[in-house]
C-alpha cells in the first residue's frame, strides 16, 4: 500500500507520516526533504519560495518511485504539500488501487481555536524556524485553498474541527482495517 498524505502547511502531515511509519513500519518519504536535498545540492535553480514550480519539478520524480514500490509490491508512506490536487490523473487503474490518500486541513473554527498550539506545535518532528509572520487569516486562507483542491478534483479530504489527536489515530485506525 501506498500511503499519500497531503494538506495545508502545519496541518500535521509529516506528525501523521511518522505516526504511521512507527505504527506499521513502512518507508516514509518526506517531499520536504527531497526538495530541501535539490535545492541545497544546486541540482535546480528553485527556492523554498517557489511552491508551484516545485509541485512541477517534484511530482514527476515522486509520482514514479511511487509507481516503482507498487510494481515492487513494497509498502511507502509519501508525505509532503507538493503533491498536486490532480494527482490520480498521472496513475492508471493500476497503481490507483494501490494508493490510499488522506488530505488534512483545519476548519477555521479549528484556527480561531488553536492557533497558538498549531504554532507551538510546528517542530514536533522536523526542525523548523518559527516565522511570526504566519497569521489565522494566513492559515484559514491556505485550508480553504487545500478544502477547494480536494473538492474540485473529488479527493476526501479530512477537515479538522476538533480532538487533533483523535481524528489522527483515527486515520491510523482505518489504515490499520484495511491492512490487517
Amino acid at each position: 500500500m501506498i500511503i499519500l498524505i497531503a494538506g495545508a502547511s502545519h496541518t500535521g502531515k509529516t506528525v501523521l507520516a511518522q505516526r504511521m511509519l512507527e505504527r506499521f513500519g513502512f518507508p516514509y518519504l518526506s517531499i520536504d526533504h527531497l526538495k530541501m536535498g535539490l535545492i541545497r545540492s544546486g541540482n535546480t535553480d528553485l527556492t523554498p519560495m517557489d511552491d508551484d514550480k516545485l509541485t512541477d519539478y517534484l511530482w514527476p520524480i515522486v509520482r514514479e518511485m511511487i509507481k516503482t514500490a507498487i510494481e515492487n509490491n513494497q509498502n511507502l508512506i509519501v508525505e509532503g504539500c507538493y503533491i498536486p490536487g490532480n494527482w490520480r490523473k498521472d496513475m492508471g487503474i493500476k497503481y490507483l488501487k494501490d494508493i490510499r490518500y488522506i488530505c488534512l486541513a483545519f476548519s477555521d473554527n479549528y484556527i480561531d481555536r488553536y492557533f497558538t498550539n498549531i504554532m507551538a506545535h510546528e517542530s514536533d518532528v522536523e526542525k523548523r524556524s518559527f516565522d511570526s509572520d504566519l497569521t489565522p487569516e494566513w492559515f484559514k486562507e491556505q485550508n480553504h485553498i487545500v478544502i477547494e483542491e480536494c473538492n474540485r478534483n473529488s479527493l476526501g479530504v479530512t477537515v479538522i474541527d476538533s480532538d487533533y489527536d483523535m481524528i489522527i489515530d483515527g486515520l491510523i485506525n482505518e489504515i490499520a482495517a484495511e491492512l490487517y
